[in-house]
Formats: C-alpha cells, sequence, structure tokens
C-alpha cells in the first residue's frame, strides 16, 4: 500500500472526526431551547449522512433542516422531558421507602435508557417531510429487534454524560459522535 493512499484514508478519517465534532457544537447550539433536541439530533444527523455520501452541506442544510424537524419535533421533545419527570418522581418514590419501590424504579429508569435509544434511531431515521409519530413507532421496533445496536447508542449517551461530568465542554462536540453512532447503527439494521 502506497503511502500516499495510507495519508488519504489518515486524513479521511481525521476529516469525519472533526466533522463529527463540529456536528455536536450544532447541535447542542439548536437544542438549547430544550424541546427541540430530537430536531436538533435529526438536523445533525442529516449532516454526517451528507458529508459521508461527499454531498455538499453546511451551516445553513443544518438549519434548513434543523428547521423542518422542529415542526413536529417539539412535541417528542417535550414527551422526552415529561417522561424524565415521571422516571425522577418513580426515583424520589424509591428513596421515600415504598413498597415495591426498587422495582418500579429499575422499570422506569430502563424505560428511560430504551427511550433514549429510540428517540436517537428516530432521528436517524428522519427525512423532511416525514411525521415523527411514524418515526418513533418504527425506532421502537428497531430498537427491540436490534438490543446491540440499541446498547452501542446507549454506550454513547453515556460517555456523552460521562464526559459532561468530567468535563461539560466537552460533552458539547462528544453529541456528535453520538450522532455518528446513530448514523452507523441505522445503515447496519437497514443492510440486514
Amino acid at each position: 500500500m502506497s503511502l500516499a493512499r495510507t495519508d488519504s484514508r489518515a486524513w479521511g478519517r481525521f476529516a469525519l472526526f472533526a466533522e463529527c465534532l463540529l456536528t455536536g457544537v450544532w447541535i447542542a447550539l439548536a437544542a438549547l431551547p430544550l424541546v427541540t433536541y430530537p430536531a436538533a439530533l435529526a438536523a445533525g444527523i442529516r449532516h454526517l449522512r451528507r458529508h459521508l455520501a461527499h454531498e455538499p452541506g453546511g451551516w445553513r442544510e443544518f438549519t434548513a433542516d434543523f428547521k423542518a424537524a422542529v415542526r413536529g419535533g417539539w412535541l417528542v421533545g417535550l414527551a422526552g422531558w415529561a417522561a424524565v419527570a415521571v422516571v425522577w418522581t418513580d426515583l424520589r418514590a424509591v428513596r421515600a421507602g415504598l413498597p415495591g419501590g426498587p422495582l418500579v424504579g429499575a422499570v422506569g429508569v430502563l424505560a428511560l435508557v430504551g427511550a433514549a435509544a429510540g428517540l436517537l434511531r428516530a432521528a436517524a431515521l428522519w427525512r423532511p417531510g416525514v411525521s415523527w409519530r411514524p418515526l418513533m413507532a418504527r425506532a421502537g421496533r428497531h430498537t427491540v429487534r436490534d438490543p446491540a445496536g440499541s446498547f452501542l447508542l446507549v454506550g454513547g449517551l453515556a460517555v456523552t454524560v460521562c464526559s459532561a461530568w468530567f468535563s461539560t465542554p466537552l460533552a458539547i462536540p462528544v453529541l456528535g459522535t453520538v450522532a455518528a453512532a446513530a448514523v452507523a447503527v441505522e445503515e447496519c439494521h437497514r443492510r440486514r
């Protein structure tokens, strides 16, 4: 193998990594209103798909995708925050010592983790003009039928949380790598 080909391959991988980090910053900026995180993820994933397909795309295309995704995506974001509030309430009940609390708390946390994986899968499936409701149903099926891919996404989210715990600013670019993981997981699922 020639040195030029090896350098080109290494450069391509570095360019993808850099694009993931930039995309993470864009996702974080678009998710600042808190209920827009599903649309931000969908736009970031579409941006990474364009990059991988060697199609032109930048901030303008990301913004256009974000605007299209936020139309129904804000409801998904609101539902996500409601689910977090329910699980938080469950965990408070566990700490209060209610009978059966540990089981209910464990089920709630597992359901929330599964919902997070499903949300990432739905964002990876999103295309302009597609409603979020059927995407969430389809992503739910993918989450259950592909546990290895779902575990990879949950692991990516865990790395993001650990990054935020270690150094909060580090979690922002790491969001882009989670988006890249969602692209890879859905591509593998599609090819099966």
